[in-house]
């Protein structure tokens, strides 16, 4: 299951408006499975069916992520035209973000649609998102 604040989640679905039609994507950090700190990051990409975190702002904000002794909780983005279920490209992808939790956000219409998924070498299992 997935605990995070209203105001993160507040503030991923405004992401992905703003963002849309491209997708947009950010991590979230945190310590013993607590969200602590939310990253709204560029899409590389600047596309409206995928997304990449420009390798420079990916190697900072890990950084400071690991500079403050938390982890990786989360990794968010938007699908603007699909619903909120990881693809293809999202599970290889994966691979680079173990542990973590994939929050997709759907603005293929204006009702909110936001799902939660691990993906374990490449098994997607749907998780509980619990607003807090």
């Amino acid at each position: 299951m997935l605990q995070i604040p209203q105001a993160m989640v507040d503030r991923i679905v405004a992401h992905a408006r703003r963002d849309h039609p491209d997708e947009c994507c950010g991590v979230v950090a945190g310590r013993d499975g607590v969200p602590s700190r939310l990253f709204e990051m560029e899409n590389a990409e600047r596309s409206p069916t995928g997304f990449m975190f420009d390798s420079a702002e990916w190697l900072r904000v890990y950084r400071e992520i690991d500079d403050a002794d938390e982890d990786l909780l989360v990794v968010y983005h938007s699908h603007t035209a699909t619903e909120a279920y990881p693809s293809r490209t999202d599970i290889r992808w994966s691979v680079n973000t173990p542990g973590t939790s994939w929050l997709l956000v759907s603005t293929r219409s204006a009702d909110l649609e936001l799902r939660s998924y691990t993906i374990e070498d490449g098994v997607v299992t749907e998780e509980e998102v619990k607003i807090t």
